[in-house]
């Protein structure tokens, strides 16, 4: 009776104090610690990283204008830059989720964005085109895990409420990202530079590589001084370390010294799951044998691959599959389309039609193609293919920012189905393009609805796979989307050789069948898209 007294005299800290002498899990533990400060810090850290994954696919679509002479590449060559880096990604798509739930989040970011900004830098100081192609190769290698590890490693700094939260903001950083590239290469790239640097001959197409690598080595050095997820941390039961990151969390974000944090003791979350590892540490996690990784591998997705699941996660592939086939063929090769367009307006002297600029790239009757009778002069005069490529990307965050309020009242289904008539249609309209501006708006209304495409795919996902098995759904879709692109841009440069409507009616008639098969998805929850 005593002791009811005195608790009614506490204040209101107090009681929350002896209230959470119990062991909290992990969302009483995290939402203790509260919103703010470090959250910021986190945010503007994972920007850089996330840049990073969006330099990796995209900066050689910049480049290609500006290299192509000094590198002497032909449109099959560029076809295959394009494609190695995704090809390097689908190469390592089921290791990173082993290793992300074994080194932990922080290790892996940290060693993958190094690894992926040296990478980068490797790009930079290629003299040729097989080097290029092996840098590629290694950047989209490495580039899956932190990119798993970062969406992982920003959920779990977040209590269930701001969670939806975190999707968005990396939905914002990605196409941020996008936008960043052309207006580096609008600073760098026009500029005339050549010099030597010992046995290295360096262009402005070099030195915009350098620092695309940039965000990459820099977000992978902040993450040192930053805590490992208390999440991965609880999971492998070292309880003290994640008590020690929720009171760092709760110091930064409140203000508050880490002694008042209200959690004094949290749940042993490896005996919730039936697995006691209290006589083993996480070294021990990780050393696993390559069998129990494939066994482990196995176990996960077998369960995908049997009734009800295979008949939704097939048609889910496939529509991943086409979708991003479609969307990151034409996506990195407008800048050369418009390259292309600006070309024939500076020698010329004259504006033409889309299909007329794009003549330059097919075969003369004799069989003999223009590029190869025609010494290789680049046109650094070329501010609008940057401007141009803004436009785009600005249009697709606007676009991304409005598809989260359309989902709930049109449902996901019906919207992929809009998205992929819309995308498909501005593709083929591309065909009867008479002037830049209206190049411009076709293009950039086919990125924004194509983008949103695989943002709704992946919504889709969740909402139909078990939660058990959607970490593992989600890895797989995004690889057979990743085969799509690399694919699409192995195509492309035959498309584009064989005349004007090829490219533009191919990459159509993709998109629209997206809409087609969108109508055999069942229907989902109406929940929110970012």
């Amino acid at each position: 009776m005593p002791a009811k007294i005195k608790i009614h005299s506490f204040s209101k800290l107090e009681a929350v104090l002896i209230h959470d002498a119990e062991p909290a899990d992990f969302e009483r533990a995290i939402s203790a610690s509260g919103y703010g400060k470090f959250n910021v810090i986190l945010y503007i850290i994972s920007t850089a990283a996330g840049w990073s994954s969006v330099f990796e696919t995209t900066t050689m679509s910049y480049v290609f204008p500006a290299a192509e002479c000094d590198l002497k590449l032909t449109l099959n060559d560029k076809g295959w830059l394009n494609a190695v880096t995704y090809a390097g990604m689908i190469s390592s798509a089921f290791i990173w989720g082993f290793l992300c739930d074994t080194l932990g989040r922080k290790k892996l970011l940290i060693i993958g964005l190094l690894l992926d900004g040296l990478f980068l830098m490797m790009a930079a100081l290629s003299q040729n085109f097989i080097l290029l192609m092996v840098a590629k190769f290694l950047g989209g290698f490495i580039i899956n895990g932190p990119f798993a590890a970062l969406t992982a490693y920003l959920s779990e700094f977040h209590c269930a409420k701001q969670r939806a939260r975190v999707q968005m903001i990396l939905g914002a950083i990605f196409s941020l990202g996008n936008l960043i590239l052309p207006i580096l290469a609008l600073i760098i790239l026009p500029v005339n530079m050549n010099f030597n640097l010992g046995i290295l001959e360096f262009h402005s197409w070099n030195i915009y590589l350098m620092i695309s690598s940039l965000p990459a080595l820099a977000s992978g050095i902040a993450f040192i001084f930053l805590p490992e997820s208390p999440k991965f941390l609880m999971s492998i039961g070292d309880n003290e370390k994640a008590l020690d990151v929720f009171k760092e969390v709760y110091r930064v974000n409140t203000g508050f010294s880490a002694e008042s944090y209200p959690i004094k003791y949290l749940v042993d979350e490896t005996k919730i799951n039936n697995f006691d590892i209290s006589s083993t540490t996480s070294d021990v996690i990780v050393a696993k044998t390559t069998q129990q990784f494939f066994k482990e591998g196995i176990h996960q997705i077998k369960p995908i691959f049997v009734a009800p699941q295979i008949t939704k996660i097939l048609l889910v592939f496939l529509l991943q599959f086409m979708i991003m086939m479609g969307l990151n063929t034409l996506r990195l090769w407008l800048p050369q389309i418009y390259q292309a367009m600006n070309d024939y307006q500076f020698y010329h002297n004259e504006s033409a039609t889309l299909c007329e600029s794009l003549e330059v790239f097919q075969p003369k009757n004799d069989g003999i193609n223009i590029t190869k009778i025609t010494q290789c002069v680049v046109n650094s005069n070329n501010t609008e293919v940057y401007t141009n490529s803004m436009l785009v990307a600005t249009t697709s965050i606007i676009g991304y920012i409005t598809a989260g309020t359309l989902i709930n009242s049109l449902g996901k289904k019906k919207l992929l189905g809009i998205l992929g008539l819309i995308s498909g249609s501005m593709a083929m309209t591309l065909y009867f393009s008479k002037t830049v501006a209206s190049t411009i708006a076709f293009s950039a209304m086919f990125v924004t609805f194509g983008s949103i495409g695989i943002n709704v795919i992946l919504a889709v996902v969740v909402d139909l796979i078990p939660t058990s098995l959607r970490t593992m759904a989600v890895s797989l879709t995004m690889m057979f989307g990743r085969f799509g692109a690399a694919l699409g841009n192995l195509i492309f440069p035959y498309l584009l050789e064989s005349g004007c409507a090829p490219p533009f009616f191919s990459v159509g008639s993709v998109m629209i069948g997206c809409a087609f098969l969108a109508y055999f998805l069942p229907d989902t929850d109406m929940k929110a898209l970012l």
